[in-house]
């Protein structure tokens, strides 16, 4: 393996350390962006055992705020619950906002690293078909073995590009996908607590 990266010149530096970091955080996205972690499944319920049993209070809005995404969600519509409904909503929005951008933090990055990979992998190809070339007016096209090592010398960087794009774009998806999925289930519970809220015809005091 160390002999490839070697014989496909310095730009496989770029495309290596391009790998490690899309690697890296393919992964901890994915161990951040766990459903356990951003949306735990037993947070509405207890926030709403909290608001039926009048114990919501300032220390549990500070402690659902900190524990989770959706927990900071909806802490900042219970904390405005009280100006009205649309104040609520609209608090909600604004921090789904936040939420959205926490949990898309690094795709840029990611999808970045899947648009210039198979660049850097071309830009390795042309330059070591320009070795080719000055090798054949020096020697001439009789040596096979030093042109066909050159070309695939020169092959090596677009195919390592490749092996580091495709994944790349493929785990890109697949985050954008699991983030919109976990955005659209906390605005749904988000939208299920206010209208349990109002039509109940209760709210709670901070």
């Amino acid at each position: 393996m160390f002999e490839i990266i070697k014989s496909g010149g310095w730009l496989m530096l770029p495309i290596v350390l391009s790998s490690v970091i899309a690697l890296a955080i393919i992964v901890e996205r994915y161990w951040t962006l766990r459903v356990a972690k951003v949306r735990p499944k037993e947070q509405l319920p207890q926030v709403w055992l909290w608001i039926k049993n009048q114990e919501l209070d300032a220390s549990k809005i500070k402690e659902l705020k900190q524990s989770s995404l959706f927990g900071f969600v909806l802490a900042a519509g219970l904390t405005t619950s009280r100006h009205g409904r649309e104040a609520m909503k609209d608090a909600i929005q604004q921090a789904g906002d936040h939420v959205a951008h926490e949990m898309e933090k690094f795709l840029n990055t990611l999808g970045t690293i899947a648009a210039i990979t198979p660049l850097l992998g071309l830009l390795g190809t042309v330059l070591g078909m320009v070795d080719v070339f000055s090798d054949i007016m020096l020697q001439g096209t009789g040596n096979t073995a030093v042109l066909a090592g050159g070309i695939s010398k020169a092959l090596i960087t677009t195919a390592a590009g490749l092996s580091v794009a495709i994944p790349s774009v493929i785990f890109h998806r697949a985050l954008a996908r699991k983030i919109d999925e976990l955005l659209v289930m906390m605005e749904q519970d988000s939208a299920k607590l206010v209208e349990a809220i109002y039509n109940d015809g209760s709210s709670h005091k901070k």
